[in-house]
């Protein structure tokens, strides 16, 4: 049985809950339509699929768009060796998510990042507080709304007192440029 055999399986066990499979370069993805069954259909998954490692949970900020956020699930079964791929997509006003730690303990931490550094909840987590960000921290850094350079602080010794320098920096570009040359930061000369 391979990857897209298995995928079957769970499409055929929780129907329109799983509408849309997606094939490309031997992985296999299947898309939620609820982010409320995520618990469920994970748990399914590892006891009667096998995919029993939580290789990782990661998070999409499409900002400007509805839904907001894409919530990536990579799961693998060790004793069968292949990957499924479950992504969903999530509305920026229901940004809070069932956890995932009742069925992979290893989710902890991953849903703590995505809340760190996004600002999307998980309901039920254990112990959801900032994993890298300090407590008190306002803003959530990975969001495509925060400035690059950062914001200004109030705070004495905490990071930068004012906003970061982004001169030179590896991640100033000019979105929306025609072309990837133009994009190119080290191409940029930056006046001070």
């Amino acid at each position: 049985m391979d990857a897209l055999d298995l995928a079957k399986k769970l499409q055929a066990r929780f129907g329109d809950l799983l509408p849309e499979r997606t094939e490309f370069r031997g992985e296999t993805t299947l898309t939620v339509a609820d982010a409320e069954h995520i618990a469920e259909i994970c748990a399914f998954a590892k006891q009667k699929l096998g995919f029993d490692y939580l290789v990782d949970i990661s998070s999409v900020d499409n900002y400007g768009e509805d839904p907001r956020w894409m919530i990536v699930y990579e799961l693998y079964g060790i004793g069968h060796r292949h990957y499924l791929r479950l992504k969903m997509s999530v509305c920026e006003e229901k940004s809070e998510l069932p956890t995932v730690t009742g069925v992979w303990r290893t989710a902890d931490w991953h849903e703590r990042e995505i809340y760190d550094m996004m600002g999307v909840r998980f309901r039920g987590h254990p112990d959801l507080r900032r994993i890298i960000m300090w407590e008190g921290y306002p803003y959530f850094p990975l969001r495509k709304d925060f400035p690059l350079g950062g914001k200004p602080t109030e705070l004495p010794d905490i990071a930068f007192t004012k906003t970061a320098p982004i001169e030179g920096g590896p991640f100033v570009t000019a979105p929306g440029s025609k072309d990837a040359i133009e994009r190119e930061p080290r191409a940029k000369t930056f006046e001070g």
